[in-house]
């Protein structure tokens, strides 16, 4: 992931390894280093064994995630000398899912993502959680853990599956993202979606988020028909995305990579 206006500067990289039942995208900061044990690292976006489900996890807990300020941070020290703390947690802060195309009925695939860590409140006027500090500095030497902190760390390290979890939003107060209802173009005869000219190639991978919302809500349709997220194709193996607030760059990053993972259950 590249920034179009600073001259292709890389933001955000992701690395792909296959288990033998599901499937991870590690996240990081930079395109050489995926390692759990770097400050580099993000993250990582863990899918089913169908490629139909999907978990986003962040290396710090919502409160003091912020891919903004660890960019600045990561910026200020050369990043082939980052230090080795151990391994870090992964916090459970967003689920994605596709719907089953069981009919293999025609037309784009159908996802939805809970955002655990961003209220659905972000979109009427209130605000998502941005932090404004963080624990510890790279410069800055850790504490020394506690023999309780010590078995979560090695139980962590041996066993990755297994993720810490930071106390998310209740269902009813998350934000929600669903798929923009796409039209059918008679002349095309195909499904199509209005990229304002950010996507050029069709692809089953393109989509568009827009906020779920309930009818007790009484949000104004126009608010409702606005864009959170959108990926599509652009050349061979080239991709935009565009997201605005209230995601983050990281957390709209994870979205996307799930659309590179197969699921024939979907098409």
């Amino acid at each position: 992931m590249t920034a179009e206006d600073e001259s292709d500067k890389l933001l955000l990289a992701a690395r792909r390894i296959r288990r033998a039942t599901s499937t991870d995208f590690v996240i990081s900061l930079v395109a050489d280093d995926f390692s759990r044990a770097s400050n580099t690292y993000l993250g990582k976006l863990r899918s089913n064994f169908l490629g139909t489900k999907f978990t986003i996890y962040d290396s710090q807990p919502p409160s003091v995630a912020s891919i903004q300020e660890r960019s600045q941070r990561s910026r200020r020290f050369c990043t082939k000398q980052v230090s080795v703390t151990g391994p870090a947690y992964n916090y459970s802060i967003a689920n994605i899912s596709y719907e089953l195309n069981v009919l293999r009925t025609r037309g784009p695939r159908r996802m939805h993502c809970v955002m655990h860590s961003v209220p659905f409140s972000s979109i009427q006027g209130g605000s998502a959680p941005t932090p404004t500090s963080f624990p510890r500095s790279f410069g800055e030497k850790a504490s020394p853990p506690s023999v309780s902190d010590s078995k979560e760390t090695a139980k962590d390290a041996s066993s990755p599956s297994i993720s810490s979890s930071a106390v998310p939003l209740p269902l009813q107060e998350s934000l929600v993202l669903k798929n923009k209802a796409p039209r059918w173009h008679e002349q095309l005869q195909c499904w199509c979606l209005n990229f304002r000219g950010r996507v050029t190639v069709a692809s089953v991978k393109n989509f568009q988020l827009v906020a779920a919302v309930a009818p007790p809500h009484n949000i104004p349709a126009a608010e409702q028909e606005k864009v959170i997220l959108q990926f599509g194709k652009i050349g061979k193996d080239i991709f935009t995305m565009d997201y605005r607030y209230p995601l983050s760059a990281y957390q709209a990053f994870a979205i996307c990579l799930s659309s590179f993972d197969t699921k024939p259950v979907c098409e």
